[in-house]
This record gives C-alpha cells, structure tokens and sequence, in this order.
C-alpha cells in the first residue's frame, strides 16, 4: 500500500459513502484508477466489509457494560458452545479471549440496569461460568471505529 492507497482509506473509514468520484478527487486521481484501487483494497481483504454506525440514544442501547468472565473449563467443547451462546445474544457487541486474570471480556449494549439483568440472567443460563463482574461505562470519553493507518505497510 502506498500512500495513496492509506489516504483513500482513511476517507472510506471516515465515512464510507463517498463516491468514487469525491475520493478520486481528495486523493489526487481521476475516478477509474482510483475505483480500481478500492476494488483492490477490498479484494486483498484490507477493507472487509462497509457498514452504517447507527445512533446508539435513538435506538435505546445508551448504557455500555464491560463483562469480564472468568471459567474454569479451558477446552475447546466448552468454547464453542460459550461462542455459540454468546452469538445469539444480540446484546453482545465484542467479545474478546483475554490473557491474565479475566478469561474473556465483553462489551455490551442495553437500555438500563433492569435490560442488563435480563441479558445477565439469560448469559449464566447458556454458559457455565466461573465468575462474571460487570462494569458500567459512567461517560465516553473516547470512540471510533477507524484504525490508526500510521502503521500500515
């Protein structure tokens, strides 16, 4: 990737409905050079899916709880059936195999505390789990979904 390519990113990351016209334009190049390279970008993988954010209030999910899980079965019958559980609750947002003292993390949307007990009560009915301790985001200070591109290569 050159850096061309990274700049063409960035405009696609920061917003992805672009025209290929108005990224051509930003980046210095006339419209069919610069759609090849997008189609190239997504061919090789590096843009792996283009999404809408949606507004979390207007959708009633404003409250961000951090879950850690600890088990105590570490094999691969019991991942796949936690993976499996943990997919089919919508609440569920990211999920991440953790190393240290937390087995796995979670990040979860809800309405409030009582949505929160729900999801709860339906999590430690699916899987078996040796603790969970969950953390309420009390004020965002901090999010994007685009990737630092600085060390692309």
């Amino acid at each position: 990737m050159d850096r061309i390519d990274l700049r063409i990113l960035d405009l696609l990351q920061h917003d992805a409905t672009l025209s290929t016209s108005d990224i051509a334009d930003a980046v210095g190049l006339s419209t069919t050079p610069c759609w090849r390279r997008i189609q190239n970008l997504d061919k090789d993988g590096v843009i792996s899916r283009r999404v809408a954010l949606l507004d979390r209030d207007h959708l009633n999910v404003s409250v961000d709880a951090f879950v850690a899980i600890r088990t105590d079965q570490h094999n691969k019958r019991w991942l796949d059936a936690f993976a499996k559980s943990v997919a089919a609750l919508p609440e569920v947002i990211e999920l991440y195999r953790m190393s240290g003292e937390v087995d796995y993390l979670m990040r979860v949307v809800v309405p409030d505390l009582a949505a929160y007990d729900s999801f709860y009560l339906r999590l430690i009915r699916e899987a078996s789990l040796y603790d969970v301790s969950s953390s309420f985001a009390m004020e965002r200070i901090k999010y994007t979904t685009a990737l630092p591109l600085t060390y692309a290569t």
